[in-house]
């Protein structure tokens, strides 16, 4: 992996740390989009523990949960690397917002399911689980808003500066 890659990867791992600990709507979070960004742009399996890791940290924080939920959140968002490594090859506008898309879908639905599964929230039955899903659309408008916004500034950034030091370099070897 380039030196600057990891760099990256940890530079974007701290936006995580960051964002957690600053106040911020519920489920407003750079989180999802961080996770598809690495996915995306991490050649490398063993780093992609570096976000995972400032998630940990900021969990150290902010306070733990139940195991198996968190276990579920951490799943998820190893599910959603997933989702970048598939974009990686074809990567375009059309493939991040639907990446994005899905990795927020991917998000809400592991995690209420292990809300309602694990939890002692809600009944153990469709009606439990129809009601855990109804209760969380709220927090799923921030989810899918947030990962959209921190997707777009992420990729958009990322390629920006790219296609600009690939003009750079064409002028200077002119």
């Amino acid at each position: 992996m380039k030196k600057s890659n990891i760099i990256l990867i940890a530079l974007v791992s701290s936006i995580i740390l960051a964002a957690r600990l600053i106040p911020h709507a519920p489920n407003f979070s750079p989180l999802i989009a961080v996770m598809l960004f690495s996915g995306v742009y991490n050649s490398s399996k063993k780093y992609i523990l570096l976000p995972l890791l400032a998630l940990f940290i900021s969990d150290m924080f902010i306070g733990f949960y139940k195991l198996e939920i968190m276990l579920a959140v951490y799943g998820s968002l190893l599910a959603i690397t997933g989702v970048g490594y598939l974009l990686r090859k074809q990567k375009n506008i059309i493939n991040v917002i639907s990446g994005s898309l899905a990795s927020a879908l991917i998000f809400f639905i592991v995690t209420n399911w292990a809300v309602w599964f694990f939890g002692n929230w809600y009944t153990n039955d469709i009606n439990g689980l129809a009601l855990s899903f109804s209760m969380a659309i709220p927090f799923f408008k921030n989810t899918l808003v947030s990962t959209m916004l921190y997707s777009g500034l992420l990729f958009g950034v990322y390629e920006g500066a790219y296609y600009l030091s690939k003009q750079k370099k064409l002028i200077t070897n002119k």
